[in-house]
């Protein structure tokens, strides 16, 4: 939103200099993003009087003219032919800057002759490509007067970024409004008084909507004008207009667009000898086509509020009006348009035709409701002014919408939700020099909304006005009390937990994948059947959200062997919605398939099993800080997974992580060839890490004994777990095991039906002083009745 000084000064009463009102206007929340001050470019610039001017001695195209500045005489070499004596111009001293040249004016000779300054042209003052001749002022200015205002090019351009939700300020005196309500000046009245009309007005306004579709353009208002004059506007309007950015077609034109900036209502004027029956409101028919006042020509669609006739579309309604009907030097007899349109489809119409519009921008934020009938008596007002002629009474169609509100604002809630205390009766005073009917109750404020602020809807929007007019740079700077001298983690134990099973997990060789968190139905009910579908999905393929993250490395797998890689490991650690859709958990899945090694003659080609998936699911679960050597293995594992050749991994009654060999036919869906391996680890479940001492690793105790390993042969039943074993020979003494591991499983017909023969090595770390027989025969002994108490084992002979 751009406009003038003087401009704002036509409705704001105020003597406040360029740079506090600049300032003002940021500090309630109105950022002025551009100051353009010309009288600033030509300081030192002023209108100098050619006193004498006669030809060079030296050179025949020069002249030698006497300037007089009102402070002296100077002698200026001027090559312009029409400089002259008894002329005024642009006079510039030496020590100068030339706007248009950027060089710095000196005293120099020339032809020798001494030239103490300059007679400039509009191109070296920046005003034009004018350079033909010096400039020639037209007006009784005194020598001395500053040049900008003898070249009326004294009032300064002010430029606000403005939010979408302030309408009433993409006008002229809504900032005049605001400005005086922080103490700036006094909001000067407007006149908003009926123009009478003279005769009734030939065209009426129709309204042609099917029910319930009417908000297209709840109310409008006009009334015709005859024997009015279309030239030229005026040149204070042009002035205006070229000041921001608009070039001035004619006076009724230039009328309009006026009103659009100065009061935020946007107007229409229709040539009324081209219209054929009365204008009517309506949508659009399909295969439509208007001539916009741009040049371009514009499909339209039935979504599309237009303005018609009996003949066909003549404008776009709320975004930009038609080139058959529009004002030229010709027309005499004029019809005004003012007219409320929905704020939604004018947004959508201008988005569908790319049209970026004036009028499109304030409908589009919501104009006052009201300024559909004042607005058709200060249009009426400027046409007769300025182009004479007579005016009709109003014609109307609609009603006017219904914008009455009252909100309740509690005085101690500026305090406690803005964070700071205004003076008593200030809250009252900022609402009401804001346009707010107030009536104070005590301890709360009734207040009454204005029509154009369509923005405030609550008890907050009247706190946030208060403070924004009283400044928001009156609030205290209040820092935040920290709990504690010493700041928190930047992550959370969860975040550490994936970060660290991440790193192990690719350390071993698997490659991060990030995939979506959801996919087709038909899988997710192969996989747990996820009960949460998405409302507005990307296709139909990505519809349900994932009970697992597997079937997606599945597919990516997939997409990976169908271009030739043989040997696959992907991972990938995200949320996965288990419980039939109702509950998110983080887990971490990963999946090989094919070998563990490249095929070389060097090396031994390894197909991929459950050990496989195994190993990686214990190295996540211990970077997840979890103990290994507590685990426990149980035989439940989902049905994606081959039968007799999965299992979990347990920590008491939760399962951690489940792992084995893909089962065939869920390879088969996915077109995938084995063999292939997976795990899921469930971080969730898993137990939270003990608080930490600090950043630093534990120290590291190296032994400086031999270790001493032995072997132990259990005969046990053949449903008892190799791990059941191990367990409980590690816990036979915690200090001196440092290692067991299962080496042997035999199975023969000496040991019995249902008996296996289980073998485990046992790695003893002496710490202190070297083993003797009869400490290793302790301690061996102390093995055999661990494992035998907790498995039933006997010691194979």
């Amino acid at each position: 939103m751009k406009f003038t000084l003087s401009w704002l000064r036509d409705h704001l009463e105020t003597d406040a200099p360029l740079e506090a009102i600049a300032d003002r206007l940021s500090m309630i929340g109105l950022e002025v993003e551009a100051v353009d001050d010309p009288a600033a470019a030509l300081a030192g610039f002023v209108v100098g009087e050619v006193v004498a001017a006669g030809p060079h001695p030296n050179a025949d195209r020069l002249r030698l003219c006497t300037v007089e500045t009102g402070s002296g005489r100077y002698d200026v070499v001027c090559g312009a032919p029409n400089a002259r004596a008894g002329m005024k111009g642009v006079f510039a001293p030496a020590g100068l800057v030339i706007p248009g040249t950027g060089a710095k004016l000196k005293k120099s000779k020339i032809r020798g002759v001494e030239s103490t300054g300059m007679l400039c042209s509009e191109r070296e003052l920046g005003l034009s490509d004018e350079h033909e001749g010096i400039i020639d002022l037209a007006g009784d200015f005194a020598a001395g007067t500053p040049a900008a205002e003898a070249l009326g090019i004294g009032d300064p351009a002010i430029e606000i970024g403005l939010t979408p939700n302030r309408p009433d300020c993409a006008g002229v005196r809504g900032i005049a409004r605001d400005l005086a309500a922080a103490g700036m000046g006094t909001l000067k009245p407007l006149d908003l008084s009926p123009v009478e009309g003279s005769f009734a007005s030939p065209l009426e306004w129709r309204r042609d909507f099917a029910p319930g579709e009417g908000d297209a353009c709840p109310f409008v208002v006009g009334r015709s004008f005859r024997g009015v004059r279309n030239g030229p506007s005026p040149k204070w309007l042009q002035d205006r207009l070229i000041a921001i950015g608009l070039r001035p077609i004619s006076a009724l034109v230039d009328i309009t667009n006026y009103v659009t900036f100065d009061l935020a209502r946007p107007l229409h004027v229709f040539d009324a000898d081209k219209l054929a029956g009365h204008p009517t409101m309506r949508f659009a028919r399909a295969g439509e086509r208007v001539a916009a006042l741009d040049g371009r020509a514009y499909d339209l669609d039935p979504s599309m509020t237009v303005i018609a006739d009996d003949r066909a579309a003549l404008a776009i309604g709320g975004v930009m009006g038609g080139e058959t009907t529009g004002c030229g030097d010709d027309t005499t007899n004029v019809f005004l348009e003012v007219a409320l349109f929905d704020p939604v489809r004018t947004a959508a119409t201008g988005r569908k035709l790319g049209i970026l519009s004036d009028a499109r921008y304030r409908f589009e934020r919501g104009v006052d409701p009201t300024s559909a009938l004042w607005g058709a008596e200060i249009g009426a007002r400027l046409i007769l002014d300025i182009c004479g002629g007579e005016a009709s009474a109003l014609t109307m169609a609609g009603a006017l919408p219904d914008h009455a509100r009252k909100l309740r604002l509690r005085k101690s809630r500026i305090a406690t939700l803005g964070g700071v205390a205004v003076a008593d009766g200030a809250a009252g005073r900022i609402l009401g020099d804001l346009g707010f009917g107030i009536e104070d109750e005590g301890e709360t404020l009734a207040a009454s909304v204005p029509p154009w602020r369509p923005d405030i809807e609550g008890e907050a929007d009247l706190v946030e006005e208060v403070l924004r007019i009283n400044g928001f740079d009156a609030i205290p700077a209040v820092p935040l009390r920290a709990a504690t001298a010493v700041p928190g983690a930047a992550w959370s134990q969860a975040q550490t937990r994936r970060g660290r099973v991440r790193r192990a997990l690719a350390a071993r060789g698997l490659t991060e994948a990030v995939t979506f968190s959801f996919m087709a139905g038909e899988t997710a009910e192969a996989f747990g059947a996820s009960s949460l579908r998405l409302a507005n999905p990307i296709s139909v393929d990505l519809a349900q959200m994932r009970p697992s993250i597997l079937p997606n490395l599945l597919d990516a797998a997939a997409r990976n062997a169908a271009r030739g890689m043989s040997d696959i490991a992907l991972f990938e650690i995200g949320p996965q919605f288990a419980d039939g859709g109702s509950r998110q958990s983080q887990a971490a899945a990963g999946l090989r398939v094919g070998g563990t090694a490249p095929r070389h003659w060097a090396g031994i080609r390894a197909e991929v099993d459950a050990y496989h998936a195994k190993a990686d699911a214990l190295a996540a679960l211990e970077a997840a800080g979890v103990p290994a050597h507590n685990l426990r293995i149980g035989d439940e594992a989902p049905g994606w997974y081959h039968p007799g050749r999965a299992a979990s991994l347990m920590l008491g009654p939760k399962p951690l992580a489940r792992f084995g060999e893909v089962h065939p036919a869920m390879l088969e869906r996915f077109d995938l060839r084995g063999p292939a391996a997976a795990f899921e680890v469930l971080l969730d479940n898993a137990p939270a890490r003990k608080a930490s001492r600090g950043s630093a690793r534990p120290m590291l105790h190296l032994a400086a004994l031999q270790p001493v390993e032995r072997d132990f042969a259990f005969v046990v039943d053949e449903a008892t777990p190799g791990a059941a074993l191990a367990t409980a020979a590690r816990g036979a003494d915690k200090a001196l095991i440092a290692d067991v591991a299962l080496f042997d499983v035999y199975r023969g017909p000496e040991l019995g039906a249902g008996r296996k023969s289980v073998a485990l090595c046992v790695t003893l770390q002496p710490r202190e002083a070297t083993l003797t027989d009869a400490d290793i025969e302790a301690v061996g002994a102390r093995i055999v009745a661990a494992v035998s108490k907790a498995t039933g084992a006997v010691l194979r002979g």
